[in-house]
């Protein structure tokens, strides 16, 4: 395992984290607790000492998860968890992708806190990051004059901003960097889905922000492991997206081949390194249902970064829509040919 500073945030973070809505919640299919247990404790023997989750996780559950399974252990592993939603007054269960009531007031991110810390059975939390905020919450000084107060008080370390996706977070990240000293900025990143990601990256270098990339596999897509036959529970929120999301990332994925035609690694391990290419991303989370698939991409740290020619062939396919409307990828300047 590789380990890589959060920007200047004084932690250091295994490249590879383990995000816990995977363990803690059922968006990715049941979870057996025994399970989960076991799969952190193999990914702590690999290496692995970043853990995101958030409180809302399973109403809680991915905290709590954490707590038992690292009784003794908690200062060999660094946390990372969210707040904002308020789960605490909108308890019940939840349909769909129905987003919950956000509440940033400095009175409820302290309750907010002190829940965390109770379920993670811990006195401090190393990077505590606003859920899926926008701008009005990254603009209240009193929300930001409280998370001063916390770190001064020993309660956290460092804090940061985990960006949303389509409800309308991820667009104004650049606006938030520039609007308060974050230690951290959280995106979805990846070889499909470079955009607005890419973007964030020139200012967060010039800031001192060490980026953190959930989703490095674009929802499964670049794991390998999808045919135009998969199909997803209805509890997965995979179950929600239309097909043209399935076909059209076959696709795409046939014009990756050449990454891995040597046999020395998978497409899976690929996805990471080429997130890992980008030096402020001080660790990318994949979304890890099992060991096999755990010690998978653990194991991407052991294979080489890829070549200036993999990535320039990369950035052409990205640039060309992956050459869609084309039978074949053209041979010319930038395919690596």
């Amino acid at each position: 395992m590789r380990y890589r500073p959060l920007g200047t945030s004084g932690l250091t973070v295994s490249e590879l984290g383990f995000g816990c809505w995977t363990v803690g919640t059922s968006w990715w299919g049941d979870r057996d607790e025994a399970d989960a247990l076991r799969l952190l404790h193999r990914a702590l023997d690999l290496g692995v000492t970043f853990y995101d989750t958030a409180d809302t996780y399973g109403s809680g559950a991915g905290e709590t998860i954490l707590a038992k399974a690292f009784r003794g252990r908690r200062a060999d592993i660094v946390i990372a968890t969210k707040f904002g939603y308020d789960f605490y007054s909108h308890a019940g269960p939840r349909t769909g992708q129905r987003e919950l009531p956000q509440d940033f007031s400095p009175a409820f991110v302290r309750r907010a806190l002190e829940e965390s810390l109770r379920r993670l059975e811990t006195d401090y939390i190393d990077l505590y990051q606003l859920h899926n905020p926008r701008m009005d919450a990254i603009l209240r000084d009193d929300l930001f004059a409280e998370l001063d107060r916390l770190r001064d008080e020993g309660k956290i370390r460092a804090y940061g901003a985990a960006l949303g996706p389509a409800i309308g977070g991820t667009e104004h990240g650049d606006e938030v960097l520039r609007a308060r000293p974050m230690a951290s900025l959280q995106i979805i990143y990846n070889m499909l889905e470079q955009d607005p990601g890419r973007r964030f990256f020139p200012l967060a270098r010039e800031r001192g922000v060490g980026v953190i990339v959930r989703v490095p596999h674009s929802s499964g897509l670049l794991e390998g492991k999808y045919t135009l036959d998969t199909t997803f529970a209805p509890t997965d929120h995979r179950s929600h997206r239309p097909r043209e999301w399935l076909v059209e990332g076959l696709k795409k994925l046939e014009r990756l081949d050449f990454l891995t035609a040597g046999g020395g690694r998978t497409i899976g391990q690929v996805a990471l390194r080429w997130v890992l290419a980008e030096p402020t991303i001080a660790s990318a989370l994949p979304n890890i249902y099992d060991e096999e698939q755990l010690v998978e991409f653990a194991g991407a740290s052991d294979t080489p970064d890829l070549t200036a020619d993999e990535l320039a062939r990369i950035a052409d396919l990205y640039a060309h829509g992956f050459y869609l409307d084309q039978e074949a990828e053209p041979t010319g300047a930038g395919s690596g040919r």
